[in-house]
C-alpha cells in the first residue's frame, strides 16, 4: 500500500480539494486482499482498544465528514463495528436543539468527547456549523469566519488534554452520489433511506465543495489533521481509515496498568 502521506492535511501546506481524486486507489486494487488486510488491522485494533481502555491514560476522537451517502454509516459499521462496543461511543449531530442553540456551537460537542480510555466517533460534528451553516447563509460571514479560530482553539485544547484527534473527509464524486441515490430508489429495501432533501442539498454541491476546501484548509494541524479519503469505493475507504487508526493508535506507546502489589500471595478460596 502506498504512502498514506498524500491524505494528510496537516496545515503545512496550501490545501487544495482539486488535488484529491475520491477514486484514488492508493495501490489497493483488491477487493478480497483489502478485506483481508482489514480483518488483521481490526484484530490489532482490538489489542490496542484494549489497552487504551485498561490504562485510561488517552482518549481517541474520529470525526467523520462526508456528503450526503460519503459512507459515513459504514465506515462506523465496517471500521469501529468489530471493536468492543464498552469502548466506542458513537455521537450523531443533526440539527441542533432549542436547548443546543442556547447555548455557543462547541457546547454539545465538548459534552460528547470521549473520556480518557475511549474512542469516540462523531457522526457528523462541530464542521457542520462551518459547512451547512455556510452554504444556506444561517450566520452572518464574520460569525463563521471567528468559528474557525474557535475550532482550532478547541482542539488545541482537546489535544493538550490526551485526546487523538483524527479528522476524516470521505470524499466521493459527484457522479458516485448519484450512482447511490438511484441505488436507495431502485431497492425497496434501502427507501427508508431516501430523503427527498438530499437532492435539494446536491444542488449546491459546489458550494459544499467550498466550504469543506475551506474548512479543511483552516482548521488542519499536526495535532488535529485532517485525513482526506477517497471514498467512491467502499473496500478501500475502510482499509485506508483502519490503517491511520492503527498508525495513531500505535503512537501512543498504549500499555496496561500497573496490577495490584502482591497478586502472587492472593488465594482463591474453594
Amino acid at each position: 500500500m502506498k504512502s498514506l502521506k498524500k491524505l494528510t492535511v496537516d496545515g503545512s501546506r496550501k490545501f487544495s480539494l482539486a488535488d484529491h481524486d475520491p477514486d484514488a486507489d492508493f495501490g489497493i486494487k483488491d477487493k478480497a486482499e483489502a478485506r483481508g488486510k482489514l480483518a488483521t488491522i481490526q484484530a490489532q485494533l482490538e489489542e490496542l482498544q484494549e489497552r487504551l481502555f485498561a490504562g485510561r491514560r488517552h482518549a481517541v476522537l474520529v470525526v467523520l465528514q462526508a456528503m450526503d451517502t460519503g459512507g459515513k454509516d459504514g465506515t462506523i459499521r465496517k471500521v469501529f463495528g468489530p471493536l468492543n462496543p464498552q469502548g466506542v461511543r458513537v455521537t450523531g449531530f443533526k440539527a441542533p436543539t432549542p436547548v443546543e442553540l442556547a447555548h455557543d456551537f462547541l457546547w454539545r460537542v465538548h459534552a460528547a468527547v470521549p473520556s480518557r480510555g475511549m474512542i469516540g466517533v462523531f457522526n457528523r460534528s462541530h464542521y457542520e456549523d462551518v459547512l451547512i451553516v455556510r452554504v444556506h447563509d444561517w450566520a452572518p460571514g464574520k460569525v463563521i469566519a471567528r468559528r474557525y479560530g474557535q475550532i482550532n482553539a478547541f482542539e488545541r485544547h482537546l489535544a493538550a488534554n490526551d485526546v487523538t484527534i483524527l479528522k476524516f473527509f470521505l470524499h466521493i464524486s459527484k457522479d458516485e452520489q448519484k450512482r447511490r441515490l438511484q441505488a436507495r430508489l431502485d431497492n425497496p429495501e434501502k427507501h427508508w433511506k431516501f430523503n427527498a432533501g438530499d437532492l435539494a442539498e446536491r444542488k449546491l454541491w459546489d458550494d459544499y465543495m467550498g466550504a469543506y476546501e475551506k474548512a479543511i484548509g483552516k482548521c488542519a494541524s499536526s495535532k488535529a489533521p485532517w485525513f482526506v479519503i477517497p471514498a467512491d469505493t467502499k473496500w478501500r475507504r475502510d482499509l485506508l481509515i483502519a490503517r491511520i487508526m492503527l498508525e495513531a493508535m500505535q503512537k501512543l506507546d498504549l500499555a496496561f496498568p500497573d496490577p495490584e502489589p502482591d497478586l502472587e500471595n492472593v488465594v482463591i478460596e474453594d
